[in-house]
């Protein structure tokens, strides 16, 4: 949720950052309507119950006449307490309605949409298999050789974009998660393992109730979610609390499966693991204070660099336009790998930062000299399971092999080459 004062002192601010999202700056209006309407009636209600307790003072010792009149009178202020502060909680709950439909305030994003983002910086050069002699395989084609990836019967047990990782695939897998948890950890973050179902007012607190509420998954008997990331659960860990941020930011490190419907990707990526319904990722979550929201988003961005330079792939980096954020974020920049057979960059990281967006939704402050104040929030991936698809086709030999890059070795017992089964 964004700030209300903000948007009362600085409303054009809010609606550039509407625009600049492709979304309706009509809706900041509706908003300063809602709230004026609301405390108008809440000045009317107050005045009104103070005049209606002065008056239960006068009748207590008037009779006759007088008694009566102020009787009659207080019959009527009552009526109107009655109504105005009908009118008060109407107001406040269409206010609350219109500040949950408003994006997050857009800081330094490019406008525009998906296609209008600013690539910051290239790292590393693809690999010219041409001049290698050799054209590549996809990563479906390297995974079924190395017996690692089983899409025909993941489809035939769960359905389309299911599948089941088999032998390296399933070790391989766990050494990018491993590796993301041990770099995570060495920076100072929690290692957690997260719910992966959550209540409603958590998954609307983080911001996925908006407008993509249909990529997610919900189970109605139980009114729960289940999460596309482990940012929903760890943005809850501190609702409703004071943390204490004193000696710097308060971070997480969340492993989990996650769940996406991919609802509206009919056609997109239906080949192999690049889009699918279930994968399993390690997330960093920073609370820390407005301040340095800034600053700890280019460090997380610096860790996730500092992951894709472990496994050895060429990648780009880029700041995502205004309307491509998602609900949440007020700026994101995504890291994208190269990726060979398909001769375009496929996103492998993105980290966020959210401001004040979620916590004021999830009530986290932290304590100051001058009382209590709303924390910023930041994720970020360092690994998930679609790096495998960078990694074999990125690393594939002309044999089908595929050569482990030196930063995964230690967690596949030091393996160097994966050889297809023959």
């Amino acid at each position: 949720m964004i700030d209300l004062r903000l948007l009362r002192d600085n409303p054009d601010v809010v609606r550039a950052s509407q625009q600049a999202r492709g979304d309706d700056p009509a809706l900041v209006d509706a908003v300063l309507d809602a709230d004026t309407r609301r405390r108008t009636s809440l000045t009317e209600f107050e005045g009104l119950r103070a005049e209606q307790k002065a008056l239960g003072k006068q009748v207590a010792t008037a009779s006759g006449d007088q008694k009566a009149a102020l009787l009659a009178r207080t019959k009527q202020l009552a009526e109107a307490v009655k109504k105005h502060q009908a009118e008060a909680n109407a107001a406040e709950a269409e206010l609350d309605e219109l500040l949950y439909r408003i994006p997050n305030v857009v800081e330094g994003a490019p406008p525009g949409g998906e296609d209008d983002y600013v690539v910051l910086k290239e790292v590393g050069t693809p690999r010219d298999f041409a001049a290698e002699g050799f054209i590549p395989r996809d990563h479906l084609e390297l995974g079924e050789g190395l017996a690692a990836i089983d899409t025909a019967r993941g489809a035939k047990v769960s359905g389309s974009r299911f599948y089941f990782l088999t032998g390296i695939g399933a070790r391989l897998e766990l050494a990018i998660l491993n590796a993301a948890m041990d770099q995570a950890v060495a920076e100072g973050f929690t290692p957690m393992i997260t719910p992966t179902l959550v209540t409603p007012a958590t998954m609307r607190g983080t911001g996925f109730l908006g407008a993509h509420a249909d990529e997610i998954y919900r189970l109605e008997r139980d009114d729960l979610y289940l999460v596309g990331t482990s940012e929903v659960a760890l943005a809850g860990y501190h609702g409703d609390e004071i943390v204490d941020l004193s000696g710097g930011p308060r971070r997480y490190a969340g492993w989990s499966a996650c769940y996406r419907r991919e609802a509206g990707s009919h056609g997109k990526d239906v080949r192999g693991i690049i889009r699918v319904h279930q994968f399993h990722k390690v997330e960093m979550f920073s609370y820390c204070a407005v301040e340095d929201a800034a600053a700890e988003h280019e460090r997380m961005l610096a860790w996730e660099e500092a992951m894709l330079a472990k496994v050895e792939l060429p990648y780009r980096v880029i700041d995502t336009a205004a309307g491509d954020l998602g609900t949440s974020a007020a700026r994101k920049f995504d890291c994208e790998a190269w990726l060979p057979t398909q001769q375009r960059f496929l996103e492998l990281t993105s980290t966020s930062n959210c401001t004040t967006f979620q916590a004021r939704r999830m009530n986290v402050r932290e304590r100051t000299a001058d009382g209590t104040r709303t924390v910023a929030t930041l994720n970020g991936t360092l690994g998930t399971t679609r790096w495998i698809v960078a990694i074999l086709e990125n690393h594939q030999q002309a044999d089908g092999s595929v050569r482990v890059p030196e930063g995964l070795r230690p967690y596949l017992g030091g393996l160097e080459v994966l050889e297809p089964v023959r």
